[in-house]
């Protein structure tokens, strides 16, 4: 039988051309189906693979799609946290709604999945901190989410810490720079998800006993207005305490932030310093990871490494007695310490965790050890 539709897709991936296009995504029967632990959704999502790659297809009416399509393509393009948008199927047969194809977000989880597997110490607060920065980073952005929540995200391990990944942006809108009022609806929208989501868990399997949902609710926005105003808040200082922007700046790195540009005012009383949100470069230690060894890693794991990368520098130079530049430390750390550690974990685990994460772990145990 014939079978109409336009496919819109990008580069660099397959054409999903031996897909059923023609049938409703539920009643999908393909071999290239899998089934992954998902979260909630208020539409039809399955998942295919593609040569070890796996792509999400969400089914939803053509107009959200192409929102959705387009505001995930922008905000990646802005180097946010968010999943890649490879295609959009459109002008099904019979009438059938559009499909949102996005790659799957390799060794990710669904929040309900950290809850139900092995236990990560202290959940509540690496939850609360990966969607709060999450959220952050898109407001600096200019991005309301209009619907914030642990099922519209999901949570990659990241040195111990869980960093999160926006998922869904059917509700989104994107403006050259957010209201206080906007800001605030939208924190406000977080916080009733995650009362509400946290809730249903404890119905169905439990929380921990340091994790009640209306606690959490209310940290969350006290995390995420903390670090608003960290990133943003004006301060003013005396001419002999110029010390103080350093200070900020360094705080500001710690964060895991950069910031290209500062904005200071001279006033009969000192200077008045002021940052805006739109020179703000998130993946300060993971940018300089990637500058000194190429590897790319998530913001916690950059930095345990680039700690590790001082310390092995530290012996080299004790050892050698002679000073050995940044850069040469880091390319001999990558092929005496990284490439080899990573080389000696069994080929049965490759796939369970990233090559950054492993090293993590095995800093950990080293620690221990010692």
């Amino acid at each position: 039988m014939p079978t109409s539709f336009q496919l819109v897709a990008r580069t660099g991936h397959p054409s999903f051309l031996d897909l059923p296009w023609a049938e409703p995504l539920e009643e999908w029967q393909s071999p290239r189906l899998v089934d992954l632990i998902r979260g909630i959704s208020r539409h039809v999502v399955r998942f295919v693979e593609y040569d070890g790659v796996l792509y999400a297809l969400k089914e939803l009416p053509e107009r959200p799609a192409r929102r959705e399509w387009t505001l995930l393509r922008r905000l990646e393009g802005q180097g946010l946290p968010v999943v890649e948008a490879v295609g959009i199927v459109t002008n099904r047969d019979r009438d059938l709604d559009a499909v949102l194809i996005t790659r799957h977000l390799e060794y990710s989880l669904p929040y309900r999945a950290l809850f139900a597997g092995a236990a990560i110490p202290d959940l509540r607060t690496h939850l609360l901190n990966a969607l709060a920065e999450l959220l952050t980073r898109l407001h600096l952005r200019g991005f309301f989410w209009g619907d914030c929540s642990l099922s519209n995200a999901l949570f990659r391990r990241d040195a111990g810490a869980l960093t999160a990944y926006l998922v869904d942006a059917e509700t989104g809108e994107l403006h050259g720079q957010l209201s206080d009022g906007q800001r605030a609806y939208d924190l406000d929208i977080a916080r009733t998800n995650v009362v509400g989501e946290l809730l249903d868990v404890d119905a169905e399997v439990g929380l921990p006993p340091d994790l009640d949902p209306d606690e959490t609710g209310d940290e969350i926005v006290r995390r995420y207005e903390a670090l608003w105003s960290e990133l943003t808040r004006e301060e003013t200082f005396g001419p002999n305490e110029r010390f103080k922007l350093d200070d900020r700046l360094r705080r500001l790195n710690e964060l895991g932030y950069d910031v290209d540009e500062v904005q200071l005012d001279a006033t009969p009383t000192g200077y008045r310093l002021r940052l805006d949100p739109h020179v703000f470069e998130p993946g300060h230690h993971r940018h300089r990871l990637l500058r000194l060894t190429g590897l790319d890693a998530q913001e916690n794991q950059a930095r345990r490494m680039l700690n590790d990368i001082v310390r092995y520098r530290e012996h080299v130079e004790r050892t050698e007695k002679r000073k050995v530049p940044e850069s040469v430390a880091a390319a001999r750390w990558r092929d005496e310490i990284f490439e080899p550690t990573v080389a000696a974990v069994p080929e049965n685990l490759w796939a369970r965790l990233p090559a950054a994460e492993v090293f993590h772990q095995v800093i950990e145990h080293r620690w221990f050890l010692s």
